[in-house]
């Protein structure tokens, strides 16, 4: 505690160049558990960049770790470039525009040329602009989906990607080494515009982006204009680009929720921001009582993640990650496939938690599907691969079960714009069928199979939290249960230590990916149950696939298997 309290009243002292920190560290003197909290550890800085709790510490996000992880990244560029570019975008959270600014002025100091929006943007528009502007790095300011307490802070390489673990183990060692307060240089933003060293990305990169979205499209020629769409944004920066996309393919018939149209960090209308969850939809829900459409749409503040509800009869249903997922890739291979534009050898790219059940629809085109660890970053690393190969033109979805998605290679990171627009087309196409997208998921499993998934967060807070996190994977991955919900585990993976280890044989593999704490357990009958913490949140994370011959079947084996994986973490 006497470190703690060494950085408390050294903070109290140099923390000054934002008043409100100078305000909250007035306020912790008494409050040792808040200090403890504040300064026990530094913000940690991986291959998902920085996120944290807006606020004063090192375990916080302030101007000081924002600076600080600046002057890291802004070293690892001069250490592979004379001449080095960054670009910047920031959406509409609280401090995003200044922490912006922060890391602007950071790499100017360092001789790096910046590029930064002018306006808040998408997530995928940073990595557009890395690629389009020729860049050796970018950094989005965006705590994604979390309460308007965080923020974070996503740092990207040169091919888009958000940074690999030797890139991110570089910055942080660099962090490790100079004073919070003395070791980062930074000249005034302004300066920085009227030398040329910081400079505005143009609209022309912005409509080139829309562009590039635009030749996503799959069925050219139907008639979008029958489509009606209600749309949030959910106070985020996903407002101006994706009505302007829906604007562009001849969707007349939008209409945006204006009590989430404009951009405000504290989400007075949604405390969680994700599309995930049914609470994002409500006052969209409110607009459909009045004015029902065919659609309902949400973005979350980054514009990465899109969630819909669908029409169906009287009732707005909501569609999982995995359910759009799984639409979208039949539309697009089965479209393509009629329309004769599907490449030889399809590829397609999920992440480990995403439904089995495209593996079985790929299989019937000749789609290869590829699985990566849990983190759209490898997703974008695929797409990478293949154009290093000059097969880029295989690639034709990336997805995950948390609501991301890319068709396109413009970007290298999951793309709620390009998402929105096809999931638009998709609803227009079978709408002339009289169908909605519920009916073509039913039509799926019919043919398929019914596979049900389910993800549940454990939310653990604090250093008490994390150690209980650890606690539960290291009991899970030394104790590993031989049957869950009366099934036989037939698989067990531990995605830490790469192995995968036959029960029934007691023969173990290797697992050819990268390093992750993920604990999978693979059962007789198809089912799964995969825990793993969050990179980005306090929370640990469990994740249910099932599988059944019917509707009813299916739904009783998730809940089973959820209430007996809860079970399995103690919880």
């Amino acid at each position: 505690m006497n470190n703690v309290t060494e950085l408390f009243n050294l903070w109290k002292t140099k923390a000054t160049s934002d008043p409100d920190l100078a305000i909250e560290l007035k306020s912790m003197e008494n409050d040792t558990e808040a200090v403890k909290e504040a300064f026990y550890k530094d913000l940690e800085f991986g291959t998902g960049g920085l996120r944290g709790i807006i606020g004063a510490g090192t375990n916080r996000m302030n101007v000081y770790t924002v600076g600080k992880a600046s002057q890291g990244l802004a070293a690892y560029v001069n250490s592979v470039t004379d001449n080095g570019s960054i670009a910047i975008a920031y959406d509409s959270r609280i401090k995003s525009d200044l922490f912006a600014r922060t890391a602007a002025e950071v790499f100017a100091a360092n001789g790096i040329k910046v590029y930064i929006y002018k306006e808040l943007m998408p997530t995928p528009m940073l990595s557009f602009a890395v690629r389009e502007l020729k860049c050796y790095a970018g950094v989005v300011v965006t705590a994604s989906h979390n309460p308007a307490k965080y923020n974070g802070y996503k740092a990207y390489d040169n091919t888009g990607c958000q940074l690999g673990p030797d890139a991110a183990d570089y910055v942080l060692k660099i962090m490790q080494s100079f004073d919070t307060f003395e070791g980062i240089k930074s000249i005034k933003f302004e300066d920085g515009l009227k030398s040329g060293i910081i400079e505005y990305i143009s609209d022309d990169v912005y409509n080139a982006f829309l562009q590039n979205v635009e030749n996503q499209r799959i069925s050219k020629d139907i008639d979008l204009s029958a489509l009606n769409v209600i749309y949030t944004p959910l106070h985020g920066s996903g407002n101006k680009p994706v009505r302007d996309i829906l604007s562009k393919i001849g969707i007349k018939n939008v209409t945006v929720v204006k009590s989430q149209e404009l951009p405000d960090g504290n989400f007075p209308t949604a405390p969680y921001p994700n599309p995930e969850i049914s609470e994002a939809f409500g006052e969209a829900f409110k607009v459909a009582s009045k004015k029902p459409a065919d659609l309902l749409l949400a973005t979350d503040p980054d514009c990465d993640r899109v969630g819909i509800a669908v029409k169906c009869g009287d009732e707005y249903k909501l569609m999982t990650g995995n359910d759009v997922g799984a639409v979208m890739l039949n539309y697009i291979l089965t479209r393509r496939k009629d329309l004769g534009t599907l490449p030889n050898n399809p590829v397609a790219v999920k992440t480990i938690v995403t439904t089995e059940l495209v593996k079985s629809m790929a299989k019937k085109f000749g789609c290869e599907i590829i699985e990566v660890l849990t983190g759209f970053k490898f997703i974008g690393e695929q797409i990478t691969l293949l154009a290093d190969k000059g097969e880029e033109n295989r690639y034709v979805l990336g997805f995950e079960e948390s609501y991301g998605y890319l068709v396109g290679t413009h970007a290298r990171d999951k793309d709620a714009v390009v998402a929105s627009m096809l999931i638009c087309e998709m609803a227009a196409y079978y709408k002339q069928q009289n169908k909605t997208l519920c009916d073509v998921l039913e039509e799926i499993y019919k043919e398929f199979g019914y596979f049900y998934c389910v993800q549940n967060s454990f939310t653990c807070e604090g250093q008490s939290g994390m150690a209980k996190i650890a606690s539960m994977m290291d009991n899970l991955r030394n104790n590993p249960p031989k049957e869950i919900n009366g099934i036989k585990v037939t698989v067990f993976k531990d995605f830490k230590e790469l192995k995968a280890l036959n029960t029934e044989t007691n023969t173990a593999e290797k697992i050819n990916l990268p390093s992750s704490n993920v604990l999978g357990f693979y059962l007789a009958d198809g089912s799964s149950v995969i825990v793993r913490p969050s990179g980005t949140e306090p929370k640990i994370k469990l994740y249910i696939g099932a599988v059944g011959e019917t509707d009813e079947k299916c739904n009783q084996k998730r809940d089973a298997l959820l209430s007996s994986g809860t079970a399995l973490l103690g919880l």
